[in-house]
């Protein structure tokens, strides 16, 4: 599996609360969010990471130069104005074939992590990718999961209706043709996460999804006490 992350955000919420680390090194148990990533994913049979920073983040690029992988590490460093451009110029230099992506700031135990991989894996060609799903909702503008009782995604809503179960975890396991929609949404102007989302539906992508009961973000001072106790309990 190829996995690339998003850490190319300015972490400004966390700045004006009063943390001076940047983001994608901001200590969770002792371990900068980045680099726990980074030793999750080559624990789950990373092939290659890709990751991008933004050219303001000289400690995450020097932080990243010190790591010693064996296997393809792929660091981009430029800034973006939106999640979805990092994502487009990750997938400029991510090896061909399926992938993991995710934000820097998505918090997860590594054990269903690694469920979630090992079920996208052993789907095969039966679906063209797998997004992790919460029940667990601690987001500020959640994005609603439309599923059947198959798990097969249907639809994207930016408000709860009746009978929701999910949001998205902000994980998104794909393969080589979300690119060609990613380069679509890109032509057309679309430059939101959500959004590129919708378009894989709309392209007649067959998604399915994998419920994990708890994934939180880390967007501000009082979510890394937070997230520290969900690592540990």
């Amino acid at each position: 599996m190829n996995y690339a992350i998003i850490a190319a955000g300015e972490g400004s919420r966390l700045a004006q609360e009063g943390v001076q680390k940047p983001k994608p090194l901001v200590e969770l148990c002792g371990e900068p969010m980045i680099g726990r990533l980074i030793n999750i994913f080559t624990r789950c049979n990373a092939e290659s990471i890709s990751v991008i920073v933004n050219r303001e983040m000289t400690e995450v690029k020097e932080y990243l130069d010190t790591l010693k992988l064996e296997i393809p590490f792929n660091i981009v460093v430029k800034s973006t104005p939106s999640s979805m451009h990092s994502f487009y110029e990750l997938s400029r230099i991510m090896p061909q074939g399926k992938f993991c992506l995710t934000t820097v700031d998505t918090i997860f135990k590594e054990q269903d992590f690694a469920r979630y991989i090992a079920a996208y894996e052993a789907t095969g060609d039966e679906c063209d990718g797998m997004m992790a799903v919460t029940p667990f909702i601690d987001d500020e503008k959640p994005l609603y999961v439309d599923v059947d009782d198959m798990m097969l995604v249907h639809g994207f809503h930016d408000s709860a209706y009746e009978g929701a179960r999910y949001i998205s975890g902000g994980v998104y396991a794909l393969d080589g043709k979300a690119i060609k929609v990613l380069e679509q949404c890109m032509e057309q102007g679309i430059s939101r996460m959500r959004n590129f989302q919708r378009a894989l539906i709309e392209n007649g992508l067959r998604l399915k999804a994998f419920s994990i009961d708890k994934i939180i973000d880390v967007d501000h001072a009082g979510d890394i006490a937070k997230a520290e106790s969900f690592i540990r309990s």
